[in-house]
């Protein structure tokens, strides 16, 4: 089978429109029987392409990665020491436009997980009742597909999206931790790992601490530098993202000893919790702390917050400064800090991504496997006096890594892609280098086009939303290239009076909404929002508000706005 025909049978890519790429394809699709995630109810159906062999999947997520620890195009990155994660954007595609739907853990990963805009709008540890904050029973995630066609599905690290679907698609013995921060003191298995090489539990020899609005008392800790119990230095190998690591090859290599992993296709997905804070920083990475703290520096939209005294400003919508109160970073000096062990705690992730990959390429795995790296959601790392993430939009939440690499047979044809993607375009670009079609309805796109072309559609519509989170703010937005070139985010919060416009191409991004020369701009995106919103009836309760809060802005429409059933 040649790249081409590879591209075009075994992807089964599915375009915008919902139109298979490529007529062959769908001459295909009506010929080759139909197979089912759950075969005794029917559940799920797919096909599969017939022909050449399945490659080996490795999909590793990291958790709030910030565009200043990755992206080249962010002067930061360039102090960031992670040689393992640029040689896979060397050996793959990097798509230097990636965003995910919503900045929140449990929203995005379900998102992803199932190809669409995800109708869970906050994490479960602060949600209210009644809000979703975990997929449903009949919610399909692409493993499943991969689990159905004959893959081997395994799982090790964060589920966040509630276990049942996990250990639907990973099996029983998955062991899915689904809460926001990792087990570290009561994984059983961890810390039986942890007394095997006679290392204590972790504890903190250096705090970061922000303060409480009253800039006296103690407030959020973001973690920081760990011994063990006793003082004594903290080994790496010690570390939990160190064991899942391990246990990713672990679990690898069994499969191959056993002899299902010859005779499988796999699918190994490694979920990483750093580098979220809060931080855990081993022994070892004392010299890179003391060359990262010569070289950091601080936002400069930290340095307007703080000479603002920390004040809302006129064109920031609340919920910027209930975050902004949350965090309580009032001593830079503190941020300062904040910034250099976030690096830190990157590094270590790719170290461990490195142990990883390193042992792929022993086994013999590396090269004709199919080898993916994503994040979540981004994180602030300082812009506007907050750090985390949260229910608004802002570039830096939304903005996330996303590397592919290619089995061998299909060489590169592109390093870089910069037209915007979606990390719900992850699950149709994974079952598409699979050969698996599913005969369901999707949000995102397969990107084998991309790899193919080095490009995609300027035009398509990403749409983004927020919902609860430290604060509420039922926020959503879309990203669009204007007439200028250049990529913009418009966003509108329900809960406030302020619209938010963004250049996605700044490296410190400030709200460009009252600009007189991004009056265009503005009024373009609005429209576009606009026609989004009224076209899908997921976002009918965004609808029926923005149509009245915008209403100048908006093509005057004539009648009822009440959302009567048109007669037939």
């Amino acid at each position: 089978m040649n790249r081409r025909n590879f591209f075009t049978l075994s992807a089964g890519t599915l375009l915008g429109g919902g139109l298979l790429y490529g007529e062959q394809a769908q001459s295909d699709s009506r010929t080759r029987p139909l197979k089912f995630t759950q075969e005794r109810t029917g559940a799920g159906p797919f096909q599969r392409a017939e022909g050449g062999k399945a490659p080996h999947i490795l999909l590793i997520s990291a958790d709030m990665v910030s565009p200043d620890l990755y992206h080249p195009a962010r002067p930061a990155s360039q102090h960031v020491n992670i040689p393992n994660i640029r040689s896979l954007m060397q050996d793959g595609t990097f798509f230097e436009n990636a965003f995910c739907t919503v900045p929140l853990c449990a929203p995005s990963r379900a998102s992803y997980l199932t190809g669409r805009y995800s109708y869970i709008q906050g994490n479960g540890e602060r949600a209210p009742e009644g809000l979703e904050t975990q997929l449903r029973p009949d919610d399909i995630v692409f493993p499943e597909y991969l689990k159905a066609a004959g893959y081997i599905a395994r799982q090790v690290g964060k589920c966040h999206v509630g276990t049942k679907k996990f250990l639907d698609a990973f099996g029983e013995n998955d062991q899915p931790w689904d809460r926001w921060s990792p087990p570290v003191f009561d994984d059983d298995d961890f810390l039986a790992y942890q007394r095997s090489l006679g290392v204590k539990q972790q504890k903190y020899s250096r705090e970061i601490v922000f303060k409480m609005q009253d800039r006296k008392t103690p407030g959020n800790s973001t973690g920081g530098w760990i011994v063990q119990e006793d003082g004594k230095p903290f080994p790496l190998e010690a570390h939990y993202s160190y064991y899942l690591a391990k246990k990713a090859i672990e679990t690898v290599e069994g499969l191959l000893a056993n002899g299902s992993g010859k005779r499988h296709p796999m699918y190994i997905q490694l979920d990483i919790f750093d580098p979220h804070q809060p931080f855990s920083i081993p022994a070892g990475f004392e010299q890179r702390e003391r060359e990262l703290r010569a070289l950091m520096t601080l936002p400069d939209t930290y340095r307007d917050a703080q000479k603002s005294d920390f004040k809302r400003a006129e064109n920031e919508p609340e919920i910027v400064d209930v975050y902004r109160r949350y965090w309580g970073i009032y001593e830079p000096e503190k941020l300062l800090e904040y910034r250099v062990a976030y690096a830190l705690q990157m590094e270590l992730v790719d170290h461990v991504i490195g142990m990883v990959l390193r042992r792929m390429k022993h086994l013999g795995l590396y090269e004709e496997m199919v080898v993916a790296f994503i994040s979540d959601h981004g994180e602030m790392n300082g812009r506007r006096a907050m750090v985390d993430k949260g229910v608004y939009l802002y570039p830096d939440v939304l903005r996330v890594p996303f590397v592919v690499k290619s089995p061998r047979s299909m060489p590169r044809a592109h390093a870089t892609v910069a037209s915007p993607v979606s990390l719900m375009d992850l699950s149709q670009t994974l079952l598409g280098f699979a050969g698996i079609v599913p005969e369901a309805k999707f949000d995102g796109i397969s990107l084998l086009p991309y790899l193919r072309d080095g490009k995609g559609s300027e035009e398509r519509t990403l749409l983004f939303f927020g919902g609860w989170h430290v604060g509420v703010n039922f926020a959503c937005g879309m990203q669009h290239r204007a007439a200028d070139g250049r990529r913009y985010l418009y966003a509108y919060n329900c809960s406030s009076t302020c619209d938010e416009l963004y250049d996605l191409e700044s490296v410190d991004a400030v709200n460009l909404i009252d600009s007189p020369s991004h009056a265009t701009v503005r009024k373009e995106l609005i429209n576009r929002l606009g026609t989004a919103l009224q076209a899908d009836p997921r976002w009918v309760g965004f609808w029926a508000e923005f149509r009245l809060a915008r209403f100048a802005d908006l093509p005057q429409a004539k009648g009822d706005m009440q959302l009567f059933t048109a007669p037939v």
